[in-house]
């Protein structure tokens, strides 16, 4: 099996993933998942389309992670995994998709409008 791509999204975080045949291993901006993501819930996250399928020990997962949050990036990450096993094999797309993971999250951050402090909050207002 040769490299596997693919790209995962998330308010305004992006992960670029490269799946290859391995040990289990997941490398983050060239760290260790633990190292880049200490909170179990977050490690959790990531790995959670890779428990589905009972493959956690079987691809190395490199990554390319950048922009948003720590929330945002580690959602963004468990989409391209998920989008780069349907790569490897088709038939999985049933099941990760059951489980919500091949949902890109439309929510993205309201603009802020001019004369208003925040994108729907307005200033303060007395008619007195």
């Amino acid at each position: 099996m040769a490299v596997v791509n693919a790209l995962g999204r998330r308010k305004s975080a992006v992960a670029r993933v490269y799946v290859t045949e391995g040990t289990g291993k997941i490398t983050i901006n060239k760290k260790d998942l633990t190292e880049y993501f200490p909170s179990t819930i977050l490690q959790y996250v990531v790995k959670q389309p890779l428990n589905l399928l009972d493959v956690a020990e079987k691809y190395d997962v490199k990554v390319n992670l950048f922009g948003g949050g720590y929330t945002g990036q580690s959602q963004a990450l468990r989409l391209a995994i998920a989008r780069a096993l349907v790569k490897i094999n088709a038939e999985d797309k049933k099941a990760l998709r059951a489980e919500g993971f091949m949902t890109r999250d439309p929510r993205e951050v309201e603009r802020k409008k001019p004369g208003q402090p925040k994108a729907r909050r307005r200033f303060q207002f007395s008619k007195r």
